[in-house]
Formats: structure tokens, C-alpha cells, sequence
């Protein structure tokens, strides 16, 4: 099939390279004229494991080119797969400006039976109202299918080659059929391919995403309760995770979430429902009990540091919102650096991808942090170390190394993967979050 998928970000770009291996021809069409002419010379902007090869087997067998017409793409293709942003505005509405453009841009230059597929996260009855919106100004039945995103970051391709499940929300067969086709290849497995109406997979992704943000959130309360009340974490976690009922994943106590996703959907799922009338009282209880957590790294430094930061020295390990991303979008890295250097700390970093995402997020506060070459580099002169992005190279430091590179003898965990009875043997003191304080006489 020709195939236009419009935005080249995480999504559409693992997309657009995703249907292009799978033999399809794909033109991935973006306004950013830089990012077009990165990826039409073989650079891919963001950092993706797996996407740089993806995108150059596209490239080289001539099955996945870039512009910036979306016109150029949407014509003669049988679908158009917009994934463009949806930034939450400051009611918590998802600004649907960029979605209606190009679908606007697609119908009038595609073909009549061309289907146009919203991948973009997008509040319910959207893709029914842009479809009855279309037919009216090009004067012919247009297709608006929902086809939402499960992709995580840093496993974006994986994910995307190897679904849990394809949802689409489709009103006809034509529609219907076309996803099926494009997507079999990826579902040989066994994974399903769930059709319903275009509201019901709308609302199935931001359900999703708020049952996951439910989870951490969860777990993040619990936690703060154990450090109050001398029970470990670690120890809830296992005996809740191992209920059938319950399982295991995003169950992991830490700085809380964030990204371009959880924070924006749980804001939106508020907004829907104040717009519908109807309280969703826990979506809200979800987004406060996050902010919260958000702030405890820096509490728990007060706690061992003394009230003011002013001074100290404080090295953060992990800048992206997760591992094997480059994206600080809402990284509570990002929140943690600003608040130390609005308190009047001296603060030192090292992320191994996103130093220059992180650079460019913080702004001015860009200035005021010295950016480390590595983790041990970072952790230099520092009274306490903060890990806050659980890369795999911080999980075990040489606890020698830290030792003589550090001033100071505390370390924050704030995702409870360090060696912490290693540490203490070396001097330090350990602090995880909702786990026992570890010391170097071996108390807690």
C-alpha cells in the first residue's frame, strides 16, 4: 500500500519506518523543515533503540522518503496516518489545532477512498466530528479512523513490530479491512486485533494510560506511608505484585511519572469530565498524588541536608523522564534540578542520551548546572548524589570510584535499584524511597 504518516516524532516515526519495512512505501511528512532534512540525509533526530537501522532499511530500499507537503503525501495514498501533538492547553484540553490541519490538508488532496487514521492521543468523538467535519468541506464522505498508540519510549520499535494488541476504531468495512491488512504481519503471534467504534478506542487510550498512572501512583503513596512508618516497600511490593488479580508492572515506587503522555492524559481525562458533567474524582486524586511525589526527592534531601540547599553540592544522575530515551518532557529529573538551583545549590548532571534535551528543557537553569562527561565525573565534590532515571550503568557504581570522587557520603535512590549495603560498606548512606535508611554501621 502507499502510505502518508504525518509527524515524525517517537510515534510517527517508528510508525512510518515500521510500515515501510513491512513493505509498504511510506512518505513521513513533517513542517519541521530541519527534521525533514535531517531524515532525508540519514540522521534520525531523536534517540530510539532499534529506530536509526529501521529508518535506513527504509531509506535504502527506497520505501520510506520524508517532505514537508503533506499534500504531496496524502496523494494517491490509501491511508493517512496523522500523528502529530496534542499539548494540553491550561484547562487540560488537548489542543486539537495541528490534528485538524492536516486532516484538513489530507482530505483535500487524497484520494476519495483514501482512509484518514488519527494516532494522535485525541478526546473522545473527535475522530466522528473531524469525519462529518471533512465531508462537508470536500463534499464527499471522507473516512476518520481512530487507530491510538501503545508505544513506550525506549521500546518504541519493539513495541511497534510486536504489539500487546492493535486497536482500531473504525464506521465501515473499507476502513475496517485496510487496518486489518496493514496490520496482520505485526499480530502473527497471537496478539489481537480489537475493532470498535472510533470513541471507544479514543477512550480505551486514555483509559489505559490512566489505569497505568493509577498504578504509580498508587505504589508512590504506599511508599511515602512506609518511610513514616518503618515498613519496606520493597517487601509491600512483592506480596501486592504477586496477587493474579493485581501483577507486578507499575508497581515501582519513584520520583513519579512523567513524559509526554500520563501527565497530559490524566489532565485531559479531568477536562472530559468536567465537560461532561461527570466527576472523576480519582483521575484527579491520581495528578495531586503525582505532584506530590514529584517534590519528595527534594524533601528527602532537606531531611539529611538540613532545611536549606543553599551551597550544597548536589550531583543528579538521569535527566530523561525514563531510560533509553533522550525525552525530558516532563521529567522529574528536570523539576528536581530546578528546584535545587532555586534553593541556591550547586548542582551536576549526567544523563548517557539526553545532556542536550536536558540543556535545551531547562533554559536558563541550563547555565547553572555543570553537566558531568560521565556518572563519576558528575558525582564530583558532590555532599549527596540523587539518581533519578533508572539507566542501567547507575544500578551498580564501583562504590570506591563514588567514594573518592564524592565530598559528601549520601546518596538518594529514587528508583530503589542501587547495591545499598555495597554503599554503606564504602561510607555512604543510603536512602531509597519508602525503604529503610541504609548506614554504614548497618542501621536503618
Amino acid at each position: 500500500m502507499k502510505l502518508c504518516v504525518v509527524g515524525t516524532g517517537y510515534v510517527g516515526l517508528v510508525t512510518a519506518a515500521g510500515f515501510a519495512d513491512a513493505g509498504h512505501d511510506v512518505i513521513g511528512a513533517d513542517s519541521d523543515v530541519s527534521k525533514v532534512s535531517a531524515l532525508s540525509s540519514g540522521k534520525v533526530p531523536i534517540f530510539e533503540p532499534e529506530l536509526e537501522e529501521l529508518v535506513r532499511r527504509g531509506r535504502e530500499s527506497d520505501r520510506l522518503r520524508f517532505t514537508t507537503d503533506v499534500g504531496e503525501g496524502a496523494r494517491g495514498s490509501d491511508a493517512v496516518f496523522i500523528c502529530v501533538g496534542t499539548p494540553a492547553g491550561s484547562d487540560g484540553r488537548p489542543d486539537l489545532s495541528a490534528v485538524r490541519e492536516v486532516a484538513r490538508a489530507a482530505a483535500c488532496a487524497a484520494p476519495a477512498e483514501c482512509v484518514i487514521v488519527v494516532k494522535s492521543t485525541v478526546p473522545v468523538g473527535t475522530c466522528d466530528r473531524l469525519a462529518e467535519e471533512l465531508s462537508c468541506e470536500v463534499g464527499r464522505t471522507v473516512e476518520v479512523a481512530s487507530n491510538p498508540e501503545f508505544l513506550k519510549e525506549g521500546a518504541a520499535v519493539e513495541d511497534f513490530l510486536r504489539p500487546d494488541r492493535v486497536v482500531i476504531g473504525v464506521r465501515s468495512r473499507r476502513a475496517a479491512e485496510l487496518l486489518r491488512e496493514l496490520y496482520e504481519p505485526f499480530v502473527r503471534t497471537g496478539a489481537p486485533i480489537i475493532e470498535t467504534d472510533p470513541p471507544s478506542a479514543e477512550m480505551a487510550k486514555y483509559a489505559s494510560n490512566g489505569m497505568l498512572a493509577c498504578r504509580i501512583s498508587f505504589m508512590n503513596e504506599i511508599a511515602r506511608l512506609c518511610d513514616s512508618l518503618g515498613a519496606d516497600v520493597e517487601s509491600v511490593r512483592r506480596v501486592v505484585g504477586s496477587d493474579r488479580r493485581i501483577g507486578g508492572s507499575f508497581l515501582f515506587p519513584g520520583p513519579g511519572f512523567g513524559g509526554s503522555c500520563f501527565p497530559k492524559d490524566i489532565r485531559a481525562l479531568a477536562s472530559m469530565g468536567a465537560s461532561a458533567g461527570v466527576p472523576v474524582p480519582l483521575m484527579e486524586a491520581v495528578g495531586e498524588t503525582n505532584s506530590i511525589q514529584r517534590r519528595y526527592l527534594a524533601d528527602l534531601l532537606r531531611r539529611h541536608l538540613g532545611p536549606s540547599l543553599a551551597g550544597k553540592a548536589v550531583a543528579v544522575w538521569g535527566l530523561a523522564f525514563k531510560p533509553r530515551t533522550d525525552d525530558c518532557r516532563d521529567s522529574p529529573a528536570l523539576d528536581l534540578v530546578r528546584e535545587l538551583v532555586a534553593s541556591g545549590a550547586r548542582v551536576s548532571a549526567f544523563d548517557p542520551a539526553a545532556m542536550a534535551t536536558a540543556a535545551r528543557s531547562l533554559g536558563d537553569d541550563a547555565s547553572q548546572v555543570r553537566f558531568g562527561r560521565d556518572r563519576y565525573d558528575a558525582a564530583r565534590g558532590a555532599d549527596a548524589l540523587v539518581l533519578v532515571t533508572e539507566w542501567p550503568e547507575f544500578r551498580r557504581p564501583d562504590p570506591r570510584a563514588l567514594a573518592r570522587a564524592m565530598r559528601g557520603r549520601l546518596v538518594i535512590d529514587g528508583r530503589n535499584v542501587l547495591d545499598a549495603r555495597s554503599l554503606a560498606r564504602e561510607g555512604f548512606t543510603v536512602r531509597g524511597i519508602g525503604r529503610p535508611v541504609v548506614t554504614p554501621e548497618g542501621g536503618a
